[in-house]
């Protein structure tokens, strides 16, 4: 994974965790549920990722089973469990709750050690978090009051061409011409892909001119930083947005090597500090 060995801890370092325990970081997003689990040298042993759907604790268990399964490892391994994101509170195993703000910022240092502006794009909200080079926190913004710019208006525009979700990366990676839309509004910019169509326009043209929609939604939220981290579902699923951000705004775009898990890592690296600080204290 693309992160900085000096993060990484020896077992021994981690005073009094046994070699063999798993800390386990639980983000329950309004669209997805992810769960990453790390070992005690702090290195990503198993992971799940799926819908949440409406019984936020139901799917939280089954994402746990899941990532146990790919550790080879069971329940009573589990040292930690620290739940973050929109359902937080609704992870009966948790032993704790991190905001998604702090547990992305955390996840995403583990990945790069350095001063940022990350861009989560998410299926319900956006955010962009700015960090110093020690990882702290100096300022967030979310948008929240509009599905605009978020992986729901993706998913929304998709019914409206009558193609997979899936699909979308590879027709706009194809285009020749981006369709520009004017509004940003959901409602609206589906009728208006809608007169597009009827206007002939190009399917690739147009699903360009949506990711176009998506990343101008976003950057009005803030300014950038020198370096730039982007992570969220509908980052990992369309590295072409990637690329089209990259050109807008001439910045070369960092990708941890599982964007999504960024929430999910960063609440289970703070499950091994908070097991840490409980085993000083005693």
């Amino acid at each position: 994974m693309p992160r900085a060995t000096d993060l990484r801890c020896e077992g021994a370092c981690i005073m009094g965790i046994k070699a063999g325990s798993i800390f386990a970081g639980v983000d329950v997003g309004a669209s997805r549920t992810k769960v990453a689990l790390l070992n005690a040298k702090k290195e990503l042993i198993g992971y799940d990722i799926r819908k949440s759907g409406t019984d936020f604790a139901h799917t939280a268990e089954l994402s746990l089973k899941s990532a146990l399964v790919m550790a080879t490892a069971s329940r009573k391994d589990m040292a930690q469990c620290i739940s973050t994101g929109y359902g937080r509170k609704n992870v009966p195993f948790s032993q704790g709750v991190k905001t998604e703000i702090s547990c992305h910022a955390k996840g995403c240092f583990y990945y790069y050690p350095i001063a940022m502006t990350i861009i989560d794009i998410g299926g319900q909200d956006n955010k962009i978090i700015k960090t110093d080079d020690r990882g702290r926190r100096t300022s967030f913004k979310m948008n929240r009051k509009c599905a605009a710019g978020t992986g729901a208006f993706l998913e929304e525009m998709s019914v409206r061409l009558d193609m997979a979700l899936e699909e979308m990366d590879s027709l706009a990676k194809a285009s020749r011409e981006t369709v520009e839309l004017g509004s940003y509004c959901t409602v609206f910019s589906a009728t208006e892909v809608l007169e597009k169509i009827r206007q002939g326009k190009k399917i690739p043209d147009i699903v360009k001119g949506l990711f176009l929609s998506v990343i101008k939604r976003v950057l009005e939220m803030d300014t950038l930083t020198d370096r730039v981290v982007m992570t969220g579902g509908v980052v990992a699923h369309n590295p072409y947005l990637v690329k089209m951000v990259e050109e807008i705004t001439k910045h070369d775009i960092l990708v941890p090597e599982y964007p999504q898990l960024t929430g999910a890592l960063g609440a289970a690296l703070y499950a091994i500090e908070e097991k840490t600080q409980i085993l000083r204290d005693l």
